[in-house]
């Protein structure tokens, strides 16, 4: 069932060193504020910090009791408070509030502040700088005297053996909606953490302009702390960086690999899920890690859901002709079995019957939702055929109420592929939206259109030469070009040519270009899938990871000038022949995949399927896992 590496394959670096190292870290921090005190944490950061320390290690280290960052008094007695949260303004006006509360109340505590990630920002004129914000608001408050600062250096959680998570979601919104450029250090400190643990990476290949900003920085600490890399022997042969917003197809198409589609029907949040009570057949939910330990998961996660239920009957066959084994034993025999199998047996059971009770719901909701219906559209929708139908079933979907984002996720992928909806199609669907589902998503179209997400086309809307000279340079040189055209034409009129110029999508044509569509005479077999196409049930091969692939082979982005063209990218390919000649040739087929903005398990699937074909070994670096809902909510002004 599941496709086994090959005997060739390259053994996969040992990543727990990222998370002892992150462990200790935050332990020093904790015991900077000497005795017994309580932690508060904020929410987005209780579940990395639950995998990398939990509740009886931070107890061990004189925490007490543990709270959340919430908008309510805290009830803590302890005469010590710590604080672990993101460097958000809302942040310290909480912490603000409880220290003058404690000041008008004439009690005196202790507090101590730790920001993850790094405070550190970019900016491009003046080198590295403090982010001083969040200090400028604690001195407002008058408690900047009152309150030690400092910084936990977490940046990279492993999820899995091959995944890594810097958990950083609101990176997508900040950069692609905000172009807030304060996460790219914490990438490039990411990188340098890795090149310095596991050696420097020969062969470094990237597109997007995000991805540019991210390789000069890294190249810039590098440069700094040489001494600490000089002369190590590469363990990772090559490192790939890539913008999100050069591939919104991919993450807005419905995911049909298991991994995918649990992620889509329960949400896997940092590596672990809570099944509830129709999936564990019992009154209580349970939290379930999902990584290579868990060996059903382990042999079903990048499988089409098409072949999972047989997968998984054939499993509690083979498991229960194990259990009959126990039949006509020995006593030395049934001792044997007893100390040896019967452990294991019963937590493979365990196992499996989650993994069916999770089948059963995601087949239960899929098929609430006519999932086969939706599939067809979205197929449709890739391949350019029936768009007016397809429209019409986005409008049904729309009028029905189904769900706003997944709504807007149809209207968003209709856009990118046509390239802009057309005038009187744009306006019809966005008012069929606002009436059905309220004019406070009105701000949200605003968001769709600048991230390119959803647009609509100009009145005889073509390449002009102009553009197609142009368009390469867009991304990378954006004030360049501003100021450039400024000397021919209106101010006005160029930021409005400049945003249109930036964010086309060209997805026909690069689809072509990249065979994206595959042909297929008769049914494509998903059992013995041919490419990475069966991840979208043979209908599509993700462009992120057809992009890896070409650039692999040819090892640069050599007869790729047209792609990159379309794409409105600018790329980067860059080689040090000093650290190759020194990497072993294990180490050159390891290939490290930097996903800036975000990364779906359907692309590691594909990823990890294109390694065993030509037999790479993959290993994902992403600022978070995402899929089309968290890609919607992210753009959205209104919270659910």
């Amino acid at each position: 069932m599941a496709f086994p590496y090959r005997l060739d394959a390259p053994e996969l670096p040992d990543f727990s060193m990222l998370k002892r190292l992150a462990r200790d870290q935050l332990i020093y921090l904790l015991e900077q504020l000497p005795g017994r005190k309580d932690l508060f944490i904020e929410a987005d950061l209780m579940s990395p910090l639950d995998r990398i320390a939990n509740v009886s290690i931070l107890k061990q280290h004189e925490v007490d009791k543990l709270y959340k960052v919430e908008n309510k008094p805290a009830l803590s007695y302890s005469e010590q408070l710590c604080f672990l949260v993101r460097p958000r303004i809302k942040n310290m006006r909480y912490i603000a509030n409880l220290v003058n509360a404690d000041k008008l109340a004439g009690r005196t505590r202790k507090y101590k502040v730790i920001f993850s990630p790094q405070k550190v920002s970019l900016d491009p004129r003046r080198g590295d700088m403090k982010f001083y914000a969040c200090e400028m608001v604690l001195e407002e408050e008058g408690i900047y005297g009152d309150v030690s600062c400092d910084e936990w250096a977490f940046s990279l959680l492993p999820l899995d053996v091959d995944l890594l998570s810097m958990e950083l979601p609101e990176f997508f919104r900040d950069y692609f909606l905000e172009g807030d450029q304060r996460w790219i250090n914490t990438v490039a400190q990411a990188l340098h953490l890795l090149s310095t643990l596991y050696g420097p990476f020969p062969n470094c290949y990237g597109i997007g302009r995000c991805a540019k900003m991210s390789y000069d920085l890294w190249r810039k600490l590098e440069e700094e702390e040489d001494s600490e890399t000089k002369g190590r022997r590469p363990e990772i042969g090559h490192i790939f960086l890539l913008d999100r917003d050069m591939d919104f197809v991919t993450a807005l198409c419905s995911q049909v690999v298991y991994e995918g589609l649990v992620d889509d029907t329960f949400r896997i949040k940092c590596g672990s899920v809570d099944f509830g009570p129709e999936v564990t057949s019992s009154d209580k939910s349970l939290k379930v890690l999902l990584n290579a330990e868990d060996k059903v998961f382990s042999e079903i996660r990048n499988e089409h859901f098409s072949n999972v239920f047989g997968f998984l009957s054939q499993k509690a066959r083979n498991l229960q002709a194990q259990y009959d084994r126990r039949r006509g034993m020995d006593i030395k025999q049934m001792k044997n079995f007893v100390s040896q199998e019967l452990k294991g047996l019963k937590q493979e059971h365990r196992l499996l019957s989650l993994h069916i009770g999770a089948c059963e719901s995601i087949m239960k909701k899929k098929t609430k939702q006519d999932f086969q219906e939706l599939i067809k559209t979205e197929h449709a929708l890739l391949e350019g055929f029936n768009i007016r139908e397809s429209t019409n079933y986005i409008e049904e979907h729309i009028d029905r109420q189904v769900s706003p984002i997944e709504s807007l996720r149809l209207m968003c992928l209709l856009s990118i592929t046509e390239n802009g909806l057309n005038p009187k199609d744009y306006r019809s669907l966005k008012t069929q939206y606002l009436q059905s589902y309220g004019p406070e998503h009105l701000l949200t179209f605003s968001n769709l259109r600048r991230a390119g997400l959803l647009t609509e086309q100009a009145p005889g809307d073509t390449l002009t030469a102009v553009e197609s000279k142009v368009s390469k340079l867009v991304t990378d040189k954006a004030a360049d070009l501003r100021w450039n055209l400024a000397q021919i034409s209106s101010p006005g009129k160029i930021t409005d040519a400049f945003s249109s110029l930036a964010k086309r999508s060209n997805f026909r044509a690069i689809s072509k270009k990249l065979n994206l569509i595959p042909r297929v005479d008769g049914e494509y077999d998903l059992k013995v899938p041919r490419d990475m196409a069966y991840i979208f049930s043979g209908a599509y091969v993700p462009l992120s990871c057809r992009i890896i692939e070409q650039v692999l082979e040819r090892r640069s982005w050599q007869g790729l000038d047209e792609v990159v063209r379309l794409l409105n990218c600018s790329e980067f390919a860059f080689t040090d022949m000093a650290k190759e000649d020194k990497a072993s040739s294990e180490s050159l087929r390891l290939i490290l995949v930097v996903f800036l903005g975000g990364c779906t398990f359907s692309e590691i699937s594909a990823l990890r399927f294109l390694g065993r074909e030509k037999g790479y070994r993959f290993i994902f670096l992403t600022t978070a896992i995402t899929n089309s809902a968290r890609l919607m909510e992210a753009m959205s002004e209104v919270k659910a």
